[in-house]
């Protein structure tokens, strides 16, 4: 099922070369996988994942490994990052 993940600040690292100058890659990920899972899959540090929008609603992270994925989301991932 198509998805789109976007990854901001130094967390872009984690993109194929070619998509880090938009933060956002097309996925094809299988039907039920969890907000948790994608995360996982995509080798990102736990204590680097802070904010995490789904279609931007905040997913706090007790609710992760249970938010499952549709056709057409977009999930957007920050870092913690300082400053204003």
């Amino acid at each position: 099922m198509p998805i789109t993940l976007k990854l901001y600040a130094f967390l872009s690292d984690y993109l194929p070369a070619e998509a880090r100058r938009s933060n956002a890659v097309a996925l094809d990920v299988p039907d039920q996988t969890t907000v948790a899972a994608l995360i996982a899959s995509r080798a990102l540090p736990p204590r680097l994942v802070h904010l995490v929008l789904l279609n931007g609603q905040f997913v706090p992270p007790q609710e992760r490994g249970a938010r499952t994925l549709t056709a057409g989301d977009v999930l957007a991932i920050w870092p913690p990052i300082a400053g204003g």
